[in-house]
């Protein structure tokens, strides 16, 4: 399958992290969304009901990154996987990243991100 639909840097603010001050605190996420699936009949209809609405799907990662914290990043990344791919069954694969830019590291970095790739 060649087709995708990209969401790049949705933003949240959450308190997701190991130490005491990251889930005291909080900080910024940004999440990058690949939804593999195909786009063949929404490209010939323009229907809505024949791809993926966006909008629900930027609602939902919004939603975990502002919700209910996880240590690791790679936790929030599957598990926004795992809910895109419960609600959106016409998504056959979905890559997100999750990245963590103030991530309490002792080198100065521009970014820390975790992607993962989940298919049906």
């Amino acid at each position: 399958m060649n087709d995708s639909i990209l969401i790049t840097g949705i933003h949240g603010f959450g308190y997701h992290g190991v130490f005491d001050h990251e889930r005291r605190d909080g900080q910024d996420f940004y999440v990058d969304i690949e939804m593999k699936l195909n786009l063949l009949t929404a490209s010939l209809s323009d229907d809505i009901a024949d791809t993926v609405n966006y909008g629900l799907i930027t609602d939902l990662v919004f939603s975990e990154i502002t919700g209910d914290p996880v240590s690791l990043i790679e936790k929030l990344a599957g598990r926004i996987a795992e809910k895109i791919l419960d609600s959106e069954l016409k998504v056959l694969e979905v890559s997100v990243t999750v990245h963590k830019p103030q991530a309490p590291v002792s080198a100065k970095v521009s970014d820390i991100a975790v992607t993962i790739l989940r298919k049906r």
